[in-house]
């Protein structure tokens, strides 16, 4: 009798299982993320296992992980460990740069508004010069 876990599955059957394009489990096996065996007839075949490794692949995508952070906390399963303190510092740094982005995105929305309330008012823009595309536009300072 054959052991289950010896059962090979073909590409496509991986596919209709996690919901994933085939193309996407090829570009994850490009990236190291998934491993298969080429069967005499030249298709991969991939072990049982890899369902729940795409399925692992797509929920850390739907976390915001990389697939760099993914491929790294694979790795570190397949050497026997458990990854989770890796994917709580990347946690914590994904966090922290979320907050410098809404912090940013508030102090831009609060300059926009600025713009806004100030080009209320139709004398709002400077003398039009023969060049000039927009009078409102061509107030804004380029300080970076």
């Amino acid at each position: 009798m054959s052991d289950p876990s010896d059962a090979r599955l073909k590409i496509g059957v991986v596919a209709k299982q996690t919901g994933t394009a085939v193309g996407a489990l090829r570009y994850y096996e490009s990236l190291g993320l998934l491993r298969s065996e080429r069967g005499s007839n030249g298709y991969r075949y991939y072990r049982p296992i890899t369902v729940q490794q795409v399925q692992f692949i797509k929920k850390a995508q739907a976390l915001g992980f990389s697939l760099e952070d993914i491929g790294e906390m694979l790795t570190i399963h397949q050497q026997g460990k458990l990854p989770c303190d890796l994917v709580r510092s990347r946690l914590k740094e994904k966090i922290e740069q979320l907050d410098r982005q809404i912090r940013d995105m508030v102090a831009f929305k609060a300059e926009l508004e600025h713009y806004r309330d100030r080009w209320a008012a139709p004398e709002a823009g400077h003398p039009l010069e023969k060049n000039d595309i927009c009078p409102l536009i061509e107030t804004v300072s380029l300080l970076d």
